[in-house]
């Protein structure tokens, strides 16, 4: 009951592996299968060739049909259709359901099935694998790449067979020193599965952190940027305002100006009018007098505040 439910609580463990893939790595069945094809190639060879010989003799005795009497051409005949159920036959020998082809293939095929056998029992045993199922024969519409462990049973035969060829001492050693199939460590698969499960879920948070960071920056970055333009904006439409209200003044001043040298130029004195020039002189000398009388009136503040002064002195000298 213990181990049933020490079983129940583990799971079922199921792998598979790829035999073609396996039979494909294997140096001594790759080389065995040329040699194979090799002998299968001139096998056919020959066979085309008996039968490109019956096929011309056929064509002969067409052409020779009306030189040749009735039993000339019966006897012939037969002797050529004997020639081609040999050729059928001989063809069958080699290539038949039970040939030498289909024998050899077998034989051929026994050692290396045997060794992936032998393998996959020692995997089961050593990683407790409950079932392990082969790729080539089952009709697998979907495997987990993770599952597959056609490189450790390849391994496992590369190994077997180095052993097996090993000369010397020292290498018979090394071979058998070399572990075939490590043992599991159930605990240790589980602790090292939450491991990687926490990294990965750190550095999904540390992905996630980056980017959110990534984002507020962009958005700082962009709000910073429409404040700067507004303030442009604000700028420009300031500078524009005035440049505006400078040009509005211009025109009145320009404006204003004009109108009182017009109101200037129509002043008339006891009814006749006064001429361009006669205004500018009037001006001039109006202009004159009027400085000419500020300075009078500083001179005769100065005198008065030079007298003040002096009679201070006076006074503080009597003193």
């Amino acid at each position: 009951m213990l181990s049933f439910y020490a079983n129940a609580q583990r799971g079922v463990r199921i792998a598979y592996i790829d035999t073609e893939y396996i039979l494909e790595n294997v140096p001594e069945y790759q080389e065995a299968t040329a040699q194979l094809e090799d002998k299968a190639q001139k096998w056919k060879n020959e066979i085309q060739s008996k039968l490109t010989a019956v096929e011309q003799k056929r064509k002969d005795l067409s052409n020779e049909k009306a030189l040749l009497t009735k039993e000339l051409i019966d006897e012939r005949e037969e002797d050529i259709t004997f020639e081609e159920n040999e050729i059928l036959d001989y063809q069958q020998k080699r290539f038949g359901p039970n040939g030498d082809l289909f024998i050899q293939k077998k034989q051929l095929m026994q050692p290396i099935q045997d060794q992936i056998f032998s393998a996959v029992q020692d995997m089961a045993e050593g990683r407790k694998y409950d079932i392990i199922l082969d790729k080539t024969e089952t009709n697998m519409l979907y495997s987990n790449k993770s599952l597959d462990v056609s490189e450790q049973v390849l391994r496992s035969i590369t190994r077997s067979s180095k052993r097996q060829q090993a000369n010397t001492k020292a290498e018979r050693k090394a071979a058998e020193s070399e572990e075939i199939i490590p043992e599991i460590n159930e605990e240790l698969e589980a602790r090292e599965k939450a491991l990687e499960e926490k990294k990965a879920a750190r550095e999904s948070a540390v992905e996630k952190r980056r980017q959110e960071i990534l984002a507020a920056r962009e958005a700082k970055k962009k709000e910073a940027e429409a404040r700067r333009q507004k303030v442009l904006e604000d700028r420009e439409k300031a500078k524009q305002a005035k440049l505006d209200a400078r040009s509005s003044n211009t025109t009145g001043t320009a404006k204003k100006t004009e109108e009182e040298a017009i109101k200037t130029a129509k002043t008339t004195t006891e009814g006749v009018t006064k001429t361009k020039e006669e205004l500018i002189e009037e001006n001039r000398q109006k202009k004159l007098a009027e400085r000419e009388a500020r300075k009078k009136a500083l001179e005769a503040r100065k005198k008065k505040i030079l007298e003040e002064r002096q009679k201070a002195k006076d006074s503080i000298n009597n003193n």
